[in-house]
């Protein structure tokens, strides 16, 4: 069975970080695709930021380059999503997500981690 965990998340001030943590199991890392979105309420789900260890592909939305960072520890089966220099706008719930090989949907999905930053 696939599963994705995210933990992490919490408040924090303007300016601080978070790691956040997609712990993946029911398949190998290096076969999927994972990314990270996010939804703030009264808005649209977000794509922030994805990984594909098979071809070493990283993207990330405008709104976080240069302040997020994403990484996978196959030994772990983990992706992480390093929050640096963290703004008011970004607070939301924060969800990864698996695409399998050849696929153009992300059909696992975790349950999400709450990100708040305070001003």
């Amino acid at each position: 069975e696939v599963q994705l965990v995210e933990s992490g998340g919490g408040l924090v001030q303007a300016g601080g970080s978070l790691r956040l943590s997609c712990a993946a199991s029911g398949f190998a890392l290096d076969d999927f695709s994972i990314g990270w979105f996010r939804q703030a309420p009264g808005k649209e789900r977000e794509g922030v930021s994805c990984i594909s260890s098979y071809d070493s592909f990283t993207y990330y939305a405008d709104s976080v380059k240069g302040r997020f960072t994403i990484s996978s520890d196959n030994a772990k089966n983990t992706v992480y999503l390093q929050m640096n220099s963290l703004i008011p706008e970004d607070t939301a719930v924060y969800y990864c997500a698996a695409r399998g090989p050849g696929e153009h949907t992300y059909d696992y999905w975790g349950q999400g981690t709450q990100v708040t930053v305070s001003s």
